[in-house]
């Protein structure tokens, strides 16, 4: 096992579906979320926890989102705006985790459960809309700041207090962030599509998703 005793849980949390509003349209989403002291995470979720849109989010493999807590200040720096965590409706809000230093297909025990962490986050315009900040979705996008989801190997009870010890980490170290810049940017990239495919822990979804930039025509 190692060991990085800087990582460290801010809070835990979960939430269900319900209704919001936003310049006067409505919409519903699980984003909004409540802190709690503990909590059961199985294969699918969080108990007490949920998404609304099954296709694009949740799944065993989206069944942990991680934020890291170091972006909280660096939004609320840049948009004069106070951010209430959960903000990105994340389960996990931790630090010593940035996306740059996360790999795909670590392996953390995280309290009683392990957790392997297979994707990054593709984020969509619910962010901006539930935190009042019209350009936040933009920014993410463009910086990979975006969090990321995790697998459950081993269900158990995660708590605010919960030690994060590094199981495994793997040995192609693609960081999420490459990932990210990959995947939103660089997606021409071929050398880089086929060096994160390699990764065979990735999720089914990024997968797909990079098979396709593979195979998109590209011109000169």
């Amino acid at each position: 096992m190692k060991p990085r005793c800087f990582m460290k849980i801010i809070r835990v949390n979960v939430g269900k579906p319900k209704e919001h509003s936003y310049n006067e349209n409505t919409y519903r989403s699980g984003i909004s979320k409540r802190s709690v002291q503990e909590v059961m995470v199985t294969e699918e979720r969080f108990v007490g926890d949920d998404v609304e849109n099954h296709e694009y989010h949740g799944g065993k493999e989206r069944a942990v989102c991680f934020y890291p807590y170091e972006h909280y200040q660096k939004w609320e720096t840049e948009f004069n705006k106070t951010l209430n965590i959960p903000a990105f409706g994340e389960n996990l809000t931790v630090t010593g985790m940035k996306e740059d230093e996360v790999f795909i297909g670590d392996i953390f025990q995280i309290g009683e459960a392990v957790i392997q962490i297979c994707q990054g986050r593709i984020p969509c315009s619910t962010i901006s809309k539930f935190n009042g900040v019209d350009p936040l979705l933009k920014r993410i996008i463009e910086t990979g700041f975006t969090g990321y989801f995790g697998k459950v190997i081993k269900e158990g009870s995660i708590s605010e207090s919960s030690e994060i010890i590094l199981i495994d980490q793997h040995p192609l170290q693609i960081s999420i962030l490459e990932a990210n810049q990959t995947l939103f940017h660089d997606f021409k990239n071929k050398e880089r599509l086929e060096k994160i495919m390699e990764v065979k822990e990735l999720a089914s979804a990024w997968k797909k998703a990079i098979q396709k930039k593979l195979m998109a025509p590209h011109k000169n």
